[in-house]
């Protein structure tokens, strides 16, 4: 039985199928995203959405969706679904659909009286193409195949209208069509494995809807262009392949391409397996190096993001290569930042003032997972080289003081990962002594010293180095501890922040911190009383008068929501840290049952993946992007360091018989 299976049952309750999304990536930048029912539910949902560096390099729309259409004597049986005005939904195809599984490569049966029909989707790796396959099971007469693309040609954030502007010509190619509605796009081709008849009959679908972006307060409706529709016989066992893409190829390939697509994927069989599949999603190689996007549909490369879904998306799953590749594309963009003040084209944010601290955290990853030895070696001098910087005042926004804590200035410009603002200010004005940064620097310093412990040419700024960790731990407890027995969440001169947040989950979570082990438990009760849920961590504890549990509503009100009360996975990861430097390998079974509520969502939202944020109450529904990096990764590193403690509890176990 598939892992991820949904039946007749739920397919055909919209209430039920519509909030169920799915993805698939090139790891290049393109993306497939909508229901499992295919009715596109947001402006950025699509068939085949793009980068186009040539016009900005965001994504664009350019196929949205492909209605199907199968006739059998005479009669149609249109399989496609759209919203329209008044909640109305046509052509109503979601009632044929019998069950949906993505196993390998999401595939829907569709039954039409004697007629069983499959359709099956891959993303081809590095490449604007998808294939769908289409396969006639059962047939009892003679059957067509029908299909009209509904075309879009727009950026992913914007919405498209009627107009005249619209290039309607359509040009034929090999077994199928070639177009381009607008200028500055390019073609697309679309393709079929046999020869189709194509037949012109455009008109535009006035009104489509999306309840998404309804919902959301923002524009939500628009009109797309359909030149056309291919017509093609099917025989009973015969399978047919369509390509979308912006480059012409050869159709006898399709079927080669298809089958060794299929090699390269994981099958989604385990929560494990969904979100190593969903991790290397998000990975996005470019020439000038390879990334990690921090979500889908609408977030693109930011640095802080990259930095903590990093070792999860890569070392938690055995990927080392590629831990080693986007970190060798991280530390050039950062050195040209640092070192000549050059802001790198495709990682955003590389310029807080926090980024070179979770590039160290993201650093001794490494090491935990492959050595003190080896990560000397490869990120040593990196690592001593952000140290130094930040010694030196070199690090733009972030200054170290007389006490050895570092502050920075988030007062009219969000310098933290609560990053909400209206009107460009911040909505929480975390500034000064921020909690996490300096937790962030302590850890750096000691995590400095263990790489070149016992190296008599180092001894000298070794201990140099470790007096000021004495005197940052010191100051940061003077600073930070406060008389309730947890840490202020960034204290700005006579200013003391009281909010209880997960930047408490932070600080406890490092390798190296501050606290002993008592004040850790002290700290990291308070956090499992007031901010842990199911789905993650809340961004604010419920006692707050300022607490917002749904990230709902107008832009503004969920600006304004969205740092004070829904739950992040991410979180989840460092408060996990903690929790094991506190009970040990005795913390584990803790840690496993909670990671149930992640495995839940992996048929919830975006199917095999984990949501941007979940509502900090329950039912804890999912919000914000569909797909988010750091949660995929951090869950993964978490799922890793559990599998390693169990290994330990076995060695232990076997030693004291």
């Amino acid at each position: 039985m598939s892992y991820l299976k949904f039946d007749k049952s739920l397919m055909i309750n919209l209430e039920q199928s519509l909030p169920k999304e799915m993805l698939r990536t090139n790891k290049s930048g393109a993306y497939h995203c909508t229901t499992i029912v295919g009715c596109n539910t947001r402006k950025q949902h699509g068939l085949l959405v793009i980068p186009i560096p040539e016009m900005d390099d965001k994504a664009h729309v350019l196929l949205s969706s492909l209605d199907e259409t199968v006739i059998q004597h005479g009669a149609p049986f249109n399989l496609g679904l759209h919203q329209y005005g008044d909640g109305v939904f046509s052509p109503n195809g979601h009632k044929y659909i019998r069950q949906f599984e993505c196993e390998s490569v999401p595939t829907v049966t569709y039954r039409v009286g004697g007629v069983i029909l499959t359709k099956e989707k891959v993303f081809i790796s590095h490449e604007n193409r998808i294939l769908i396959k289409y396969t006639l099971v059962e047939a009892h007469s003679p059957t067509t195949l029908q299909f009209r693309p509904f075309l879009a040609f727009r950026n992913a954030n914007d919405l498209v209208m009627e107009n005249d502007a619209i290039n309607k010509e359509v040009v034929p190619v090999k077994n199928g069509i070639s177009t381009c509605l607008y200028a500055g796009y390019p073609n697309l081709y679309m393709q079929f494995s046999k020869k189709p008849e194509w037949v012109d009959d455009g008109h535009w679908y006035k009104g489509v809807e999306y309840y998404k972006d309804k919902d959301r307060g923002i524009p939500y409706k628009e009109d797309l262009w359909v030149p056309g529709y291919f017509q093609l016989p099917i025989k009973k066992g015969e399978s047919i392949i369509f390509s979308a893409a912006t480059f012409e190829t050869d159709p006898k390939k399709f079927a080669k391409t298809y089958d060794q697509e299929l090699t390269t994927r994981t099958c989604r069989t385990s929560f494990y397996n969904c979100l190593k599949n969903s991790a290397k999603q998000f990975y996005l190689k470019k020439p000038e190096g390879t990334y990690i996007m921090a979500g889908y549909p609408w977030y693109n490369v930011r640095a802080r993001d990259e930095l903590t879904a990093l070792p999860g998306c890569t070392l938690a799953i055995d990927h080392k290569e590629d831990y080693e590749i986007i970190m060798a594309t991280f530390l050039k963009a950062l050195h040209a930042y640092l070192d000549e003040g050059k802001k790198d084209k495709t990682i955003g944010e590389i310029d807080l003032p926090d980024i070179p601290l979770w590039t160290i955290w993201t650093i001794q990853q490494f090491k935990r997972a492959h050595g003190t030895r080896e990560c000397r070696e490869r990120y040593g001098k990196d690592v001593k080289w952000i140290v130094d910087k930040i010694k030196d005042g070199k690090v733009p926004g972030l200054w170290i003081n007389p006490n050895g804590l570092v502050s920075a200035d988030g007062s009219d410009k969000p310098v933290t990962w609560m990053s909400a603002s209206i009107n460009g200010k911040p909505i929480i004005p975390r500034t000064g002594y921020i909690l996490e940064f300096n937790a962030l620097w302590y850890n750096a310093l000691l995590f400095l010293n263990s790489l070149y412990d016992g190296m008599p040419e180092m001894e000298d700024y070794l201990k140099e180095n470790k007096e000021l960790a004495d005197k940052v731990k010191e100051s940061f407890l003077s600073t930070f501890l406060n008389d309730y027995g947890y840490l202020y969440d960034y204290v700005n001169g006579t200013y003391t922040d009281l909010e209880v947040r997960p930047n408490l989950a932070i600080a406890i979570g490092m390798e190296y911190s501050p606290l002993d082990r008592r004040q850790r438990k002290k700290v990291l009760d308070l956090v499992t009383r007031e901010l842990l849920t199911p789905k993650g961590l809340r961004s604010l504890s419920p006692k707050s008068y300022a607490y917002r549990p749904t990230y709902v509503g107008d832009p503004v009100q969920r600006e304004y929501a969205v740092h004070q009360g829904p739950a992040r996975p991410w979180l989840f990861g460092f408060y996990a840290d903690a929790y094991f430097k506190v009970f040990g390998v005795g913390g584990v079974s803790f840690i496993e049952r909670m990671l149930i509520g992640y495995e839940d969502a992996m048929t919830e939202g975006c199917i095999g993946s984990l949501s941007e944020m979940y509502d900090g109450n329950p039912p804890f529904t999912g919000r914000g992007a569909v797909s988010t990096a750091k949660n995929v990764g951090e869950i993964l590193r978490t799922l890793h360091n559990v599998k390693e403690l169990n290994k330990l509890q076995i060695i232990e176990n076997e030693e004291s018989r």
